[in-house]
């Protein structure tokens, strides 16, 4: 009964993201162009590079474009299951805001689950990076044979839940300092775009374990391209990123959950009693 009301909200939320298209079309096609242009810049100066040098720490320049066509793909659906502040969740706490999902007839996990869903115009990368990784599958020769395809689904989604778990355990620091760290979010998903692009390939091994392990920079594109052309890196298992997700996971729960019983015990000091925030 869960899944079936996550699906049909999510089903809602995504028929409003459309009407706002169809309504506002001009405004709609502007910042879809601006997300398009803004990945576009971002994964194109490295790729320039590799082209410049014929590759990048041993990966040629068509392997260097499946890396940075993965990370489209995950910005893509990350804005597009991002819209509202569900991840950037640090928003909602430093703000005071919690108690508006508390009076709502739905559980906190299932709004946060669908909030902010809009596949329509924020999907757009999603296209672009679909374009590019099958450019760069074409020219790499590889096999696209169903447990291929069920391994880049698989790390996709491995992806987005490592950024959003991250996201969650360090915002429940807003739990217990609202003011400071209000936008702790915005900082830890922010330097997962700026670190993530570039292939770690070729760096020494004091650079490349932090990036896999105290910051997973490594694992937003890097990591799981090299396993998907067969190559993991560090002689690591290709599970490894599944494993890193399942502990980070276990992880922000657990803090999220205890932040979340000191908030209901303490409320909230950002509203002063006339109602504005502080």
């Amino acid at each position: 009964m869960g899944v079936k009301r996550i699906l049909g909200l999510l089903g809602i939320t995504a028929k409003m993201d459309l009407a706002w298209m169809l309504r506002d079309s001009k405004y709609a096609a502007i910042a879809i162009a601006a997300d398009i242009v803004s990945n576009i810049s971002t994964v194109s100066g490295v790729f320039l590079i590799s082209l410049r040098f014929g590759g990048i720490g041993g990966m040629s320049t068509d392997e260097v474009l499946f890396m940075m066509a993965f990370s489209t793909i995950v910005s893509g659906l990350f804005i597009s299951c991002a819209g509202a502040n569900n991840i950037h969740i640090s928003r909602v706490i430093g703000r005071g805001q919690l108690e508006h999902l508390f009076i709502q007839p739905l559980s906190l996990g299932v709004q946060l689950a669908t909030c902010g869903f809009m596949p329509f115009s924020g999907g757009s990368n999603i296209v672009v990076g679909g374009v590019l990784i099958a450019v760069a599958v074409k020219r790499l020769g590889l096999a696209v044979t169903l447990p291929w395809c069920a391994a880049l689904f698989g790390y996709l989604l491995v992806t987005l839940i490592i950024i959003a778990a991250r996201a969650y355990l360090v915002s429940s620091v807003a739990f217990y300092a609202p003011v400071a760290a209000e936008e702790i979010s915005s900082t830890a998903i922010e330097g997962t775009w700026f670190l993530s692009t570039f292939p770690l390939s070729g760096m020494p091994r004091f650079i490349q374990i932090p990036l896999l392990t105290v910051m997973p920079e490594g694992l937003m594109a890097w990591f799981p391209a090299l396993c998907l052309l067969g190559k993991p890196p560090l002689h690591l298992t290709a599970y490894y990123p599944m494993a890193f997700a399942l502990f980070l996971s276990l992880c922000a729960g657990t803090a999220f959950r205890k932040g979340l019983k000191y908030y209901v015990m303490k409320g909230s000091n950002r509203y002063v009693h006339y109602g504005f925030r502080s």
